[in-house]
């Protein structure tokens, strides 16, 4: 489950992706510094929100792609939850 549907190869000119916020599947979830699962299905990636931006069809979303898997993020926080 994506929290935020994106094309994770669509930058805009700020160079981050971007999606509409009327994507996210939860939109009180995606606020300017929170880690996300955004892409679709199929591509699924763990992004941090950069901003939010006003628009004329919609508040825009800039999305930072984090790099790896997110089984990778998902070994390191039971790592951490493990440790705790």
């Amino acid at each position: 489950i994506v929290d935020i549907a994106a094309d994770l190869n669509a930058e805009d000119q700020t160079g981050y992706v971007w999606a509409f916020l009327d994507e996210a599947r939860d939109p009180s979830i995606v606020t300017p510094g929170a880690l996300v699962i955004a892409g679709d299905e199929d591509a699924p990636a763990v992004a941090v929100v950069v901003d939010l931006v006003p628009h004329p069809n919609g508040t825009i979303v800039h999305l930072d792609v984090l790099p790896g898997a997110i089984d990778e993020y998902l070994a390191l926080a039971r790592r951490v939850d493990a440790a705790a």
